[in-house]
């Protein structure tokens, strides 16, 4: 039996004259930091203080003594980064240059020094670039030119820290006879059976030794004589029970145990969890354009996604609870999907055995991004020897459902100047489009490949065209405001976002002793994106008085923003439904402290945008938008199941006074969008007036839940997302014709995209030359840069309408505005969660819990036992009852998507509001509210409109962290917030870590 001896133990760094401890699997950095050599770059300006460590070579030392009895010794680094030379006992074992691969030497019966030398990265990379020849890329540092994770070179997001060294496990493999070399497992459903098929492939001491397979699954066994090097067992599983994404069923595991036989010896086992089920990839061409929508066990999915960038920027680091934990937030937070950035890396099997277990799909990226790639040796072996392994690597895990080929490359090369620089060089078109397909077909022919994102599947359209496959919306963030994400319907949103600080305790850990101002030293240095705070203040300045030395203020309004800006992308591209079949927010995670588009901070802290997507990645979302000169009451209904609702709408004075009401019903079918006009004399008008939906109860009973990002701005929230990659998340060069972001002839440009057809301008429409990846700036179709009727309007205001500086018919409209005046700025959302003024309501009890909600008149809070029922419930009804559980169904809306949620542990009972005019501009009053402390948390109750209020529980404590984030209430109504880790609670605290939208002085 194969006998495995690991080498976690015994390692030194030489550091001349020293010889630092070493930690394996680790790097240089680490290792360095924990003798003191180098301070932490975390903190400070401490990146700058260790650039000079990615510069040096460096040598891991160990002493190898590898006895054995076995026939063959081999020594397995499963990760090395990335050139080195590994020697043993002066002996040369061999020189490797990729970290995205495992590495075998034969040490039998060696023993002595062992010695892992490795090169500068820069230096290898340089070397490479000298002899190949300058390839175009985003940044300036050198990544494209050697197979390393290309974010430890730095991003829009990330520090340059280059990093070497053993940053996987290491170990000795003793073994007589045969081991098994590689299993590549075929898992498909026939009918209701499933079919196991394993490709084993064996390395052998003695060639004449007969050998065997025996497989087990799901209690089926199965033998096969192996032939040569190789053999084929095949199972066949009756009644199998399916694997299914989080939300549309359970996730059953297999165990499959894999055994190597040599008569009835056992020479080598192997084990892995499978998961029956079917993916395809619909890319039909329709009326709409080209489609791309992922179906699982014949289910048509609309992907609620998040990027994932590497947990940290020393990946040694990341731990199998910490994978967990951040992915468990995930699930948490509604998403179903998760895209592992080519920026990063092949994660380990910890990230997809977390991802099988929660029913998160996963998206892959081969690891390249934002670069042309040199496609001659020495690079092109490594990229086919590198894809072959980790597709192999990766198969047995149920939740990855998609292999991509790259990140931008394609788009880059059209529209980022590459093309005319590379003068017929070759810049990796011939990985994404032939090696990399080429290896999938070959090797995993049960997943589909695409060939980057972007990408609209062929050179005869514009490879970020909206209306084809997959979309980045890039433009919005660089250079527009958030509502404009409503002017088009690209058919799969694969990247956007916008960017917001970390938590003020994440800020008061990473820069100690600052005085805290947006650009501080400390605070520039943690901002990465080009004209990063610019674009943070121009777009925040659109919705709000941008505060004057207020930090606190301006952190608390730039994390409203970005949760404003991402809703409203998402409520609007979740309406249409099924022309538009997913959504990818830029991003999840932080792989340190910095300002960034991530929705949990670089110390694992949720920032208000968080808590936003629970609301937007329900089941079920309630969103009001404006649409063709009026508004529309949208149920979105992503449950299997039809959902019926009676709805109150209420037009509402900012002092409470309620203006007119009326009751409407509304179905929506299973995974399907039901529309209401709202009736005209509904619709609110001016800076004192807004709209109120709440389904289910009466209006105005039950006490508020999670009214999430309320976004006043007319159209709503929009987004930036994966940081100023290319010529532009930044401001770059790049003009695409599709950039989808004029708007239609009258105003409604939110349709203008109509199924997929570019809402802007169209391929080759007068695009701004600066404009940034994927951009055409604005244009309108016919290549005005956003002419709607009414004439002046900048890039894509509507006719007439009081777009986002409020400029009328004729006037410079600033973008995105709806027809008939509910411009750009228009509505947000301000979602009072479950909210309703309203009776005797039990703030909510519960054994341990925190009941976040209440109830309508007469109505229990709800208990939970332990749980955090997040909603609010509407008359007489109970706001959630779960035992142990986050109910976290939560309102908020953003912009004149408006917000929503009321009900979370009854996804009946949801909210949405609808602002006609920006914050700026609503005449709000001075806000008012009572706190008193309740069990595990505060309970807070409105004696006026406050909109967005969040607490900002880290303030309390750096180690407390609230149950929720942005909640909109209504005068009367109330909330309990739950709080954990908050050592000694008390009222004046509790109130000064409150923040809320305030009158514009």
């Amino acid at each position: 039996m194969l006998e495995a001896t690991p080498l976690g133990d015994g390692w030194i760094l030489r550091h001349e004259p020293d010889a630092l401890p070493a930690s394996v699997p680790g790097c240089v950095h680490t290792d360095l930091m924990a003798a003191g050599v180098i301070p932490d770059p975390f903190l400070g300006l401490g990146e700058s203080e260790v650039a000079w460590v990615g510069r040096r070579d460096w040598t891991y030392e160990r002493e190898l003594t590898g006895a054995s009895a076995r026939e063959q010794t081999d020594l397995v680094f499963d990760g090395l980064d990335t050139v080195a030379e590994i020697s043993l006992d002066g002996r040369l074992l061999g020189k490797v240059r990729n970290m995205h691969r495992a590495y075998r030497f034969d040490v039998t019966g060696l023993s002595g020094r062992l010695s892992v030398r490795f090169v500068s990265a820069y230096a290898e990379a340089e070397a490479v670039r000298g002899r190949l020849g300058e390839r175009p890329a985003a940044y300036a540092e050198p990544y494209q030119y050697l197979r390393k994770m290309a974010c430890s070179f730095g991003w829009d997001w990330g520090p340059t820290l280059v990093t070497a060294g053993i940053w996987r496990p290491v170990r000795l493999e003793h073994w007589s006879t045969a081991r098994i070399a590689r299993v590549r497992p075929l898992v498909t459903v026939d009918g209701g059976a499933g079919v196991v098929e394993l490709a084993v492939d064996v390395e052998r001491t003695r060639v004449e030794a007969p050998l065997a397979l025996e497989a087990t699954v799901g209690g089926v066994r199965a033998r096969a004589e192996i032939d040569g090097a190789g053999g084929v067992v095949r199972l066949r599983v009756p009644d199998v029970r399916l694997w299914w994404p989080r939300g549309y069923g359970e996730q059953p595991l297999y165990d499959v145990d894999l055994r190597l036989l040599h008569g009835e010896d056992t020479l080598d086992v192997w084990r892995r969890r499978i998961g029956f089920r079917t993916v395809e990839l619909d890319q039909r061409s329709d009326a709409h354009g080209t489609g791309f929508t992922l179906v699982v066990n014949g289910e048509r999915l609309f992907a609620r996604g998040v990027n994932w960038i590497p947990d940290d920027v020393f990946p040694s680091r990341i731990t199998r609870e910490r994978y967990r934990e951040r992915l468990e937030q995930a699930a948490r937070a509604g998403v179903d999907l998760v895209r592992v950035w080519g920026g990063g890396i092949y994660e380990s099997e910890d990230f997809y055995d977390a991802c099988d277990e929660l029913g998160l799909l996963v998206w892959q990226d081969f690891p390249f991004a934002c670069a042309a790639y040199p496609e001659e040796q020495p690079l092109r072996g490594e990229v086919e020897a590198e894809a072959r392994e980790n597709v192999v690597r990766l198969m047995p895990h149920p939740s990855l459902v998609l292999w991509n080929g790259n990140n931008e490359n394609l788009w880059g090369f059209r529209d980022w100047g590459w093309e005319p620089r590379l003068a017929g060089d070759s810049w990796g078109e011939g990985y994404y489009l032939g090696v990399l397909p080429r290896v999938v077909a070959e090797l995993d022919p049960t997943r589909p490949y695409t060939a980057g994102s972007p990408w609209s599947g062929s050179w005869d359209r514009h490879p970020n065209d909206p209306a084809h496959g997959t979309h980045h919306s890039w433009e919005v963030w660089n250079r527009e405001d958030y509502a404009d994400y409503r002017l088009s319907v690209p058919r799969f949103v694969a990247e956007f976002g916008w960017q917001a600080p970390p938590a003020y305790a994440t800020l008061r850990r990473a820069l100690p002793g600052e005085e805290l101002a947006p650009d501080s030293p400390g605070m520039l240095h943690h901002q990465k994106a080009d004209d990063g705070n610019g674009k943070l203040e121009r777009g925040l300045a659109r919705h709000f008085a941008v505060p004057d030395g207020d930090f606190d203020r301006w952190h608390y309004l730039t994390q409203v923003n970005q949760a404003r800006a991402v809703a409203a992308g998402i409520e609007h591209w979740r309406l249409h439904w099924p022309v538009c079949a997913g959504t990818v927010v830029w991003q999840l995670n932080d792989c340190w402290p910095v300002t960034s588009w991530a929705a949990i901070d670089g110390d694992g802290r949720e920032k208000p945008l968080y808590h936003e997507l629970k609301r937007l990645y329900a089941d079920r979302l309630l969103t009001l938008q404006a649409r063709d000169g009026g508004l529309v009451l949208a149920a979105v209904n992503q449950a299997a199941g039809d959902w019926t609702a009676t709805v109150t709408l209420r037009r509402m004075s900012v002092e409470g006074e309620v203006l007119g009401q009326v009751a409407v019903e509304v179905t929506a079918g299973g995974r399907s969008v039901a529309r209401v006009n709202v009736p005209r004399e509904l619709t609110p008008t001016g800076p004192k007036e807004f709209l109120v939906a709440d389904a289910g109860g009466d209006a105005g009973a039950g006490t508020a839940g999670d009214a999430g990002a309320d976004g006043n701005t007319g159209p709503g929230t929009g987004g930036h997302a994966s940081g100023d990659t290319g010529p532009d998340r930044k401001t770059g060069p790049g003009t695409d014709g599709n950039a989808g972001t004029g708007a239609g002839t009258g105003g409604n440009a939110d349709a203008a995209a109509g199924g997929g057809a570019d809402a802007g301008a169209g391929t080759g429409g007068n695009a701004d030359p600066g404009a940034a990846k994927g951009g055409n700036a604005g244009a309108g179709a016919g290549g005005n840069a956003g002419a709607a009727a009414g004439g002046g309007a900048d890039p894509g205001a509507g006719a007439g309408g009081n777009a986002d500086p409020g400029a009328g018919t004729g006037g410079n409209a600033d973008a995105g505005a709806g027809t008939g005046g509910n411009a750009d700025a228009g509505a947000g959302a301000g979602g009072n969660a479950g909210a309703a003024a309203g009776g005797d309501a039990d703030p909510g009890a519960a054994t341990g819990g925190n009941a976040d909600a209440g109830a309508g008149a007469g109505g229990n809070a709800g208990a939970a036992t332990g749980g955090n029922a997040d909603a609010g419930a509407g008359a007489g009804g109970n706001a959630g009852a779960a035992t142990g559980g986050n109910a976290d169904a939560g309102a908020g809306a953003g912009g004149n998507a408006g917000a929503a949620a009321g009900g979370g542990a009854d996804p009946g009972r949801l909210r949405a509001l609808y602002f006609p005019v920006p914050d700026r501009e609503v005449l709000y009053p001075a806000p008012r509210f009572d706190v008193a402390l309740a069990p595990g948390g505060i309970t807070v109750t409105a004696r006026t409109l406050v909109r967005d209020l969040l607490l900002q529980a880290d303030r309390l404590d750096p180690g407390a962290r609230a149950d929720r984030g942005l909640v909109t209430l209504l005068p009367g109504e109330e909330v309990t917030i739950g709080v954990r880790g908050w050592k000694t609670p008390d009222v004046e605290s509790a109130r000064s870590a409150l923040y809320c939208v305030e009158p514009t002085r």
